[in-house]
């Protein structure tokens, strides 16, 4: 079963502060609350450290499109079975549309419970809710 979730965010914060923020993929332990450590391997791979409901898991990743202020898209290559695409939209000078799609294979009763329940779509609004608070309070710097 392949699972997907799209969650949409508009926010107080021009799209270069936005984008800023989530381009710095050391960064995502900040707002993102499942990733408990993300490492730079280059300029395209990383390797992230998961803490989920009743599963940690590493897996390592690489970016396979980055749009500046546009859209930054991702793929896991070892781990687990999870793609990801974040897009950047201008609404004004002082506003922007964060878009998050995931799709991912649940493994486990765990993963399939939180897919099953949509406890994976509340994760990613809380996430994007902290992401939002974050840009914000830069934007207002």
């Amino acid at each position: 079963m392949s699972a997907s979730l799209v969650e949409t965010l508009d926010i107080n914060a021009p799209v270069a502060i936005a984008w800023a923020l989530w381009s710095d993929v050391t960064k995502w332990p900040d707002f993102l609350s499942h990733i408990r450590n993300v490492e730079k391997l280059d300029n395209r791979h990383f390797t992230w450290q998961l803490k989920l409901p009743g599963a940690n898991k590493n897996f390592t990743a690489e970016l396979t499109e980055v749009k500046p202020e546009d859209r930054i898209a991702w793929r896991t290559t070892d781990g687990v079975s999870h793609a990801g695409v974040v897009t950047f939209h201008h609404l004004s000078d002082t506003t922007s549309r964060v878009t998050l799609q995931i799709e991912y294979d649940p493994k486990g009763f765990v993963e399939h419970l939180g897919a099953l329940t949509n406890l994976d779509s509340t994760l990613a609004n809380y996430d994007l809710g902290e992401f939002q608070k974050l840009a914000e309070t830069a934007a207002a710097a």
